[in-house]
């Protein structure tokens, strides 16, 4: 979902606007210059609310798509006004400005198994062995505690 624009403002800076339900905030990225290569690209500064300073409210990283190619930036935007924070991808347009685009996080998918996700194969029931491991032989429920129903005039044959 397209939350905000980014275009080159004249002193070179990528600024704009994004906004949610709950949040809005005019926004710059600022080259970060770092030697380190688990550094972000970028740091997300937002505009205080006097409107004469930044402030950081998140940083993104550079990567590149599998499928294209196409090189995109992601990462998080957070705030105290926020109650989690948002994950954004920022995405370069043809024109030289970037749509910023909130993404739900993906949970990571455990492995099935080591074969590449493939299912073990699943063995037949048989009469003298249970439906699944651990369980009693029979209707699944395992043996009753409850005692024997006693036999009484209603249970006696009739004459």
């Amino acid at each position: 979902m397209n939350i905000g624009t980014l275009k080159r403002n004249t002193d070179g800076l990528f600024t704009g606007r994004i906004a949610t339900i709950t949040f809005t905030a005019t926004i710059a990225l600022s080259e970060v210059r770092s030697h380190n290569d688990k550094a972000p690209a970028y740091d997300v500064m937002a505009l205080a609310a006097d409107r004469r300073s930044w402030v950081k409210v998140g940083a993104v990283w550079e990567y590149t798509s599998n499928e294209t190619g196409e090189a995109f930036l992601s990462g998080r935007i957070d705030d105290p006004s926020l109650d989690k924070p948002l994950d954004v991808a920022i995405f370069g347009q043809q024109d030289g400005s970037f749509n910023v685009a909130w993404r739900r996080p993906q949970r990571k998918r455990a492995a099935l198994t080591a074969n590449e996700g493939e299912l073990p194969p699943l063995e037949p029931a048989t009469d003298d062995s249970p439906s699944h491991p651990g369980a009693d032989s029979g209707d699944g429920l395992g043996e009753s505690t409850a005692p024997a129903p006693r036999k009484g005039k209603a249970d006696a044959p009739a004459a």
